[in-house]
């Protein structure tokens, strides 16, 4: 299996990030990811060079958008500030050449009417401009979350399907977020496919906490509570390129990315 396989890496020299693992691919943030500021290019050279660079060593690169976005949220105050960023990250990794920009699902208060989330990521769609893919990760906790459940899930691709530029958003799986959100790994791969037909990102991560806990907190694989086989068997059955979220800098992710790779042949 020839396995696009790299780590979340510092923005700084995303390209040297890949090699020194050896991987072929990195994602990254692209400024502070707790604020609302505006995306930053840190490498030498700014976009263009890093996009060339990136280009010439044959490393893929994806953008990972800041946290605090949430466009299913009912406040003004987060929700349109958070497609104003979400836009503009959209067209930076366009410019750096990325093959596509993460972001969270998002959640609503306990309270508040699901589908009123739902409808704000249709109205988010809309009005997005997508130079790159906009890649949706399923979320670790949060009873009212948008992308925490599979039935949340399906709510949601039912709703960006009603939006023109639906075909540009893809699913990003993250198995410690599965695996911590109550979704069973063992199908997960079978049953995301069965709602959005794509998944394009994997996030793969061990978990420190157990199932359905609703803790967002990775660790190295072998070291959590998720399966190693069934962790791989998800990686083999999304087919889809891999970002390895864990901890331990270059030599905790090149352990990880060969431990990977050995077990996927």
């Amino acid at each position: 299996m020839a396995l696009r396989i790299g780590g979340h890496v510092d923005q700084l020299d995303p390209v040297a990030e890949a090699l020194a693992r050896g991987a072929t691919l990195s994602q990254m943030f692209l400024g502070d990811p707790q604020s609302y500021k505006g995306p930053v290019v840190e490498y030498a050279g700014g976009a263009a060079a890093l996009r060339a660079a990136a280009e010439a060593a044959g490393v893929d690169l994806y953008v990972h958008a800041p946290y605090p976005i949430n466009v299913a949220s009912t406040n003004n105050r987060i929700r349109i500030p958070g497609r104003k960023l979400l836009q503009q990250h959209l067209h930076a990794a366009a410019e750096i050449g990325a093959k596509g920009v993460v972001v969270h699902g998002g959640h609503l208060g306990k309270d508040e009417d699901a589908a009123v989330g739902f409808d704000n990521w249709r109205k988010c769609i809309d009005g997005l401009d997508l130079p790159v893919p906009l890649l949706i990760e399923n979320t670790a906790g949060g009873d009212n979350a948008m992308a925490r459940r599979l039935e949340a899930i399906a709510r949601l691709w039912d709703a960006i399907g009603a939006a023109s530029g639906g075909d540009r958003v893809g699913f990003c799986l993250d198995t410690c977020h599965a695996h911590a959100g109550g979704n069973d790994l063992g199908e997960v791969v079978e049953r995301v496919l069965a709602i959005t037909g794509r998944i394009d990102l994997v996030h793969a991560n061990d978990s420190r906490d157990t199932f359905d806990s609703g803790a967002d907190r990775h660790t190295n694989f072998g070291s959590g509570l998720i399966d190693g086989a069934e962790l791989a068997d998800v990686v083999r059955a999304a087919a889809a390129p891999v970002v390895c979220e864990t901890p331990g800098g270059v030599e905790g992710q090149a352990v990880d990315i060969a431990w990977l790779r050995a077990r996927l042949g």
